[in-house]
């Protein structure tokens, strides 16, 4: 049988979310390449048999080498396996699916995607905050403010731009980050959430505004992994949701 690599994506980690393709791939796969952020309920899924490999990767954590990460997927679909290549998320919203795709074409290796819920989404379906609201939000930007090269967002054009900003990666960088924001155009006042870990049991999130943000956020102690949702969708919805006096910053 030919062997062949899957890029799966298991969701925000809430077993639940998978959906019911990738969970038809994984039980058809006989080997796992298992990132960190994966709900570990996932594993329940696995026929028994299957190769399980960890191979996190946790920006500022030990990681394991994305070069050694593209070998072994090839090596193992080369033997013949159906191999899993199991990503929190989605594999192609700053997952490195589309990098892991094209070095594993480029040396005929058969690949496919499976798509995921991202964290963004499962965030906003959470604090029911919906992320395009009418007459709020003319659409939602997805961003990283980590990146390779160390080049930014173009963040005047999306201060002024009336959509929802969701910002992954960076809450390592939040004492640059939110002058960066302030200085581009975006509101001191702007309502801002944070959410730790969406979609899983241990998700936490905080309410506050830009100008509170990184004070908020230290004083709350939040960490990676954190979606970082910007605009005025996100004091629509916790008006929405709850009384007044605890639609200001909070955790829960």
């Amino acid at each position: 049988m030919s062997g062949k690599v899957w890029l799966i994506g298991a969701g925000p980690g809430d077993a639940e979310l998978l959906t019911l393709k990738a969970l038809r791939v994984l039980q058809a796969c006989d080997v796992w390449l298992v990132d960190d952020l994966v709900g570990r309920d996932m594993l329940d899924f696995a026929r028994p048999g299957t190769r399980i490999v960890p191979v996190g990767k946790r920006g500022g954590c030990k990681s394991t080498p994305q070069a050694f990460i593209l070998r072994l997927m090839a090596r193992y679909a080369r033997q013949g396996r159906q191999v899993a290549r199991l990503k929190g998320g989605d594999p192609f919203i700053f997952g490195r699916g589309g990098e892991e795709w094209a070095w594993l074409a480029e040396r005929g290796v058969a690949v496919e995607a499976v798509n995921g819920i991202t964290a963004a989404f499962a965030a906003g379906a959470d604090l029911g905050l919906p992320l395009t609201h009418r007459g709020v939000a003319r659409g939602v930007a997805l961003v990283t403010a980590h990146t390779q090269d160390g080049s930014q967002p173009d963040w005047a054009t999306l201060a002024h731009s009336r959509l929802t900003v969701v910002c992954y990666m960076g809450m390592a960088g939040l004492p640059q980050l939110v002058p960066q924001l302030l200085a581009a155009g975006f509101a001191a006042n702007l309502p801002v959430a944070v959410v730790h870990r969406a979609g899983c049991r241990e998700q936490q999130h905080l309410v506050t505004t830009l100008a509170h943000l990184q004070a908020d956020v230290a004083a709350s102690g939040l960490a990676s992994p954190a979606v970082i949702i910007l605009g005025e969708v996100v004091d629509h919805a916790m008006k929405l949701a709850l009384p007044a006096a605890e639609a200001s910053s909070a955790v829960a």
